[in-house]
């Protein structure tokens, strides 16, 4: 028989304590009841390995409100070791082979890249001989008919050509008049920059939004089912903080105009829609992640 933990111990009694059965339990965090039972009783091998025990246990702590960061101080001699080692390790081996590869590429394609030049070069050269004496052939051939060329004027001749001048001048003119018209009626009204919702930066469950062009900051939360949230300033102001439910308080909306950052932080992102002045923010890390923390940070417009 398995012996409890005193994690396991102290998880159930905090679940006890809210009033929460494995079946409550497993609807907030969608982590499947015998992983849960597993936590509880310390049975760990039940699970397919040490990174998922320590992500449950962290989505167990979380749900009910408790500090993970706590509890794998407190509890570390219990909890398995991750192997972040063992992934960096592999990581710098897969790049040092990445960077050899592209060396390689490089030494092959330099030979070529060389001969290409030259020839680039040889074929300027000729280009340019050629031009200039393509050029004093003309100009000489220029001279030559000017200087044969006699040029008799009459005086009807004269008055026609001005005629026509006085014509084309008119035409112009009228032409001109009506083109900068039509540039006037059909010159469009610049259009408002329309508002920019950006994922800027991921880490962990931690993921940083820019909002730019927005006259307002208004957030909304929304829930499809059953989800703790909570809504702070960049100074840790709470604004609201508690369950929201479908078919009871199943939404929360907040003004933040007066703010530069809005921090929100999701018990079930699966199950929680987050809307900024109303355009439906789409979550960077998947929604299977449930607990989530959001940071939109407020670009002002004159900034």
């Amino acid at each position: 028989m398995l012996q409890v933990t005193e994690l396991g111990n102290r998880l159930k009694e905090a679940r006890l304590a809210k009033n929460l059965s494995l079946d409550d339990l497993q609807a907030i965090t969608k982590i499947q009841k015998r992983y849960l039972v597993g936590i509880e009783e310390g049975n760990y091998a039940s699970m397919p390995g040490n990174f998922y025990v320590r992500a449950f246990i962290k989505q167990y702590a979380e749900a009910l409100n408790l500090n993970p960061d706590e509890i794998f101080e407190t509890y570390k001699n219990e909890i398995p070791a991750s192997h972040n080692d063992e992934m960096h390790h592999l990581s710098r081996v897969q790049t040092h082979k990445a960077i050899s590869e592209g060396n390689s590429k490089i030494f092959d394609i330099l030979p070529k890249v060389i001969i290409g030049v030259f020839v680039i070069g040889v074929a300027s050269v000729l280009y340019y001989f050629i031009s200039n004496h393509a050029g004093d052939n003309a100009n000489e051939s220029v001279s030559n008919d000017r200087e044969q060329v006699k040029i008799e004027k009459s005086d009807q001749l004269e008055k026609v050509k001005a005629d026509q001048t006085k014509k084309q001048e008119s035409t112009a003119t009228k032409t001109d008049k009506d083109t900068a018209k039509t540039e006037e009626e059909t010159t469009p009204i610049a259009d408002t920059p329309k508002q920019e919702l950006k994922a800027v930066q991921t880490q962990g469950n931690t993921t940083t939004y820019d909002l730019k062009n927005a006259d307002k900051f208004v957030i909304k939360l929304v829930s499809k089912g059953n989800t703790w949230v909570s809504i702070k300033n960049g100074k840790q102001k709470t604004f609201f903080q508690g369950t929201l439910r479908k078919g009871q308080t199943e939404s929360q909306k907040q003004d933040l105009s007066a703010e530069n950052m809005a921090v929100i932080r999701v018990g079930n992102a699966a199950d929680t829609d987050i809307y900024v002045n109303d355009q439906k923010l789409e979550y960077a890390i998947p929604a299977t992640a449930n607990v989530q923390n959001i940071k939109i940070q407020h670009v002002l417009k004159n900034e």
